[in-house]
């Protein structure tokens, strides 16, 4: 199912039924939206607990100690005046699994993220109405992935309007309204076969991960509605300035994890929401068709150059300073350093993929899946090399 309008449900925060239509022939079916069938998934999710605030933010007069609201699944925490986080703990719910906030000023109020679920955006609403009251300008996903706008229609029955990339609506149809009209034995079939045919038991392991990440995103996909962002932003007229009212952001774009990456940044304050160009404590996301990992890695180098004591809420971990910069940086100079070694004794690439060690230093780093991070950034950096 998929809504062109953002307006074509009216969706409940404790994730009961939703029934919308829309105007496209191939979509005409309904959806109910079923928070508990992710069960592939989340087992994965599940496992990824949210580390405690860094003890280095313990004296950082912006951020609150105490959050605001905690549901388990997601807290929010008042980051700056007018500034709020909301961090997700996969380990704890479904509702969210991706990082967001808001910013609130005088006159008006952005919100940043749909989420997962209708009922992950509807938090973050009732987080903002319990410091204001002033009206919402929009709410921006950050990119197009599931997690962080599966959840869009609980913005749009409410009138808000959804910013995003200007590619970022045709992405999510072809991303994920074929998986609504797919076979589950056709799009799980290849990675069942993989795990049968793997060579090694690194590579059935990897292949397993896989699989159990692709089960969860199909069961997303034919359980929500797609709400696609009605307010297209045009990336070659970036950075735009955003007036709340005593507060102003600054929405810019960056290359990297999906080719719909927008930040938002408040250089007044130096507080940047980095979406996903920033895994802080993970291994990062890197199987999206557009990443592409030499133009993250310099994404990477400007957000270093930004003032060191600049404050990043990262798509996914923990609040950070410049510290989860230098911190993923280093994994990509990690897995760059084993995969060069790699391709120059000739190691093809797809026996790299799974070659790749963890050192010791990442051991605690959650990998989402194999077949979504360590895998594609080696391949990708193999086409980069084999291209020069």
């Amino acid at each position: 199912m998929i809504d062109f309008t953002g307006k074509g449900c009216e969706a409940a925060a404790s994730g009961g039924g939703l029934q919308a239509e829309s105007s496209l022939p191939f979509s005409r079916r309904s959806f109910l939206i079923k928070t508990s069938c992710f069960g592939a998934f989340y087992a994965v999710a599940k496992l990824i607990s949210l580390p405690a605030l860094a003890a280095e933010l313990a004296d950082d007069s912006r951020v609150s100690q105490t959050p605001l609201v905690d549901k388990g699944f997601a807290l929010v925490r008042k980051i700056g005046n007018g500034l709020y986080a909301t961090i997700s703990d996969p380990s704890k719910g479904n509702a969210t699994l991706c990082n967001g906030g808001f910013l609130a000023g005088k006159d008006g109020a952005l919100l940043i993220e749909g989420f997962t679920t209708p009922a992950g955006a509807a938090f973050q609403m009732d987080a903002l109405r319990m410091v204001s009251q002033v009206p919402v300008k929009g709410a921006l996903d950050t990119h197009y992935h599931f997690d962080h706008s599966m959840g869009n229609s609980f913005y749009g029955a409410n009138g808000v309007p959804l910013w995003a990339h200007a590619t970022t609506a045709k992405r999510m149809v072809d991303s994920y309204a074929p998986l609504q009209a797919a076979d589950k034995e056709a799009v799980l079939g290849p990675y069942e076969k993989r795990i049968k045919e793997a060579k090694s038991d690194a590579e059935r392991a990897h292949a397993q991960t896989d699989l159990n990440a692709v089960t969860g995103l199909f069961q997303i996909a034919n359980a929500s509605l797609l709400s696609l962002p009605n307010h297209p932003i045009d990336p070659a007229k970036l950075p735009m300035s955003i007036d709340l009212g005593g507060l102003t952001a600054v929405v810019e774009s960056y290359p990297g994890h999906s080719g719909t990456d927008m930040v938002v940044r408040v250089p007044d304050q130096n507080v940047v929401y980095t979406g996903d160009l920033l895994f802080s404590g993970w291994y990062p996301v890197c199987f999206d068709e557009r990443a592409t990992i030499s133009g993250w890695r310099n994404t990477l180098k400007k957000f270093a150059a930004f003032d060191k004591d600049t404050l990043f809420v990262p798509g996914h971990g923990q609040i950070c300073g410049q510290e989860g910069i230098a911190s993923i940086r280093e994994v990509f100079d990690d897995i760059a350093g084993q995969a060069e070694k790699m391709f120059k004794a000739g190691v093809p690439a797809e026996e790299a993929q799974h070659r790749y060690a963890v050192p010791d230093k990442f051991k605690n780093f959650p990998i989402f899946a194999w077949g979504f991070t360590i895998g594609p950034a080696i391949a990708k950096l193999y086409a980069e090399w084999q291209a020069k």
